[in-house]
């Protein structure tokens, strides 16, 4: 096999790219996680640290001008991944006026309709059939777009996503559904919250094809989505991919994580890091050497330092911002 052949085609440039993305959200997801403990962030903070191969991979195969995205409250990473700028999710993060929702919507409400991300969502699940609408919405306005929905596997055991699953097969509608099963329901494990551990069988009785992915592979993820994209824009209906994958932090920032052993984080941490593994591959194939890494690594460090910056210097939002992005009248 060659080394094309193996990095599925892609070139340096993009696989560079990829490794990137990844970076930035672990880096992002670090400061993150030190400004909480500074007391810079407040309230609930989910951070996304060990899947960042999960929406890197996924986000790589859609159509960043005509899909939407959609996700839960573990949401940092896909902003990033949309394209969102870190500086304005920080913001958000430390409840500043600079923020993509100017400070009022903190970790789990960010938006941004330029970057077709609509949402981090508090409620278990309830993105789900958010998302689905967004596909209908697809369909109807004929704009060959879909709808990616993320959902934890603890959003799996809930009523609303079966509800989602039986209309988006019933109209054939142009919708992903990527379930990342990072192993635990807040502090449950899958084999003690779910009856089946197989969460890609979920949308077998309605008639929705999905798979089994390893989550904690780049490639694996990129393969997986390219065929799920496929069928669904050759009008197939909805597609389900489980991707398999494991968050090194608790479940949100106020998470001891008690309930599992230090010894498995950290086999994850030493055997089963996508961002280190990746970078293995890539000087394992002799098309990239330690600069190449280099450069990155510090085009990063100073990208979230500005962020960090940018967040400080912006200033709290004013009172009159309470009453205000409340109501849309229609025309």
């Amino acid at each position: 096999m060659t080394a094309q052949d193996k990095f599925l085609g892609q070139n340096k440039e993009q696989l560079l790219k990829l490794y990137e993305q990844m970076l930035l959200i672990r880096r992002f997801e670090e400061k993150s996680g030190q400004l909480y403990g500074m007391g810079k962030i407040a309230g609930f903070c989910h951070l996304y640290i060990g899947q960042e191969a999960v929406v890197v991979g996924v986000q790589s195969q859609l159509n960043q001008d005509k899909d939407t995205v959609i996700t839960a409250y573990r949401d940092h990473g896909h902003m990033l991944a949309c394209g969102m700028d870190p500086g304005g999710v920080l913001a958000e993060l430390m409840g500043r006026e600079g923020g993509f929702s100017k400070g009022k919507g903190g970790s789990m409400h960010m938006f941004s309709v330029e970057k077709r991300f609509y949402g981090g969502h508090g409620i278990v699940g309830a993105q789900v059939p958010i998302g689905t609408g967004l596909a209908f919405a697809h369909k109807y306005e004929e704009d060959g777009g879909l709808a990616a929905a993320y959902m934890g596997d603890g959003a799996a055991n809930q009523g609303q996503v079966y509800e989602a699953f039986n209309m988006a097969s019933l109209w054939k509608l142009p919708v992903l559904y990527i379930i990342e099963n990072n192993q635990y329901a807040m502090g449950t494990s899958t084999e003690r919250h779910s009856s089946s551990e197989k969460f890609y069988l979920r949308g077998e009785p309605f008639g929705i094809k999905g798979e089994a992915v390893d989550g904690m592979n780049i490639l694996e993820v990129q393969k997986a989505a390219a065929r799920a994209t496929k069928h669904i824009r050759e009008g197939k209906g909805p597609y389900l991919l489980e991707i398999e994958t494991y968050r090194y932090k608790g479940h949100s920032m106020s998470d001891p994580a008690k309930y599992r052993d230090k010894e498995e984080v950290d086999a994850y941490r030493k055997d089963n890091d996508p961002i280190i593994n990746f970078k293995k591959d890539l000087l394992n194939s002799d098309l990239f050497n330690d600069e190449d890494f280099k450069s990155i690594e510090d085009r990063i460090k100073e990208e979230v330092k500005k962020a960090v910056e940018f967040s400080e210097a912006s200033p709290e939002p004013d009172a009159s911002e309470l009453y205000t992005d409340i109501l849309v009248e229609s025309k």
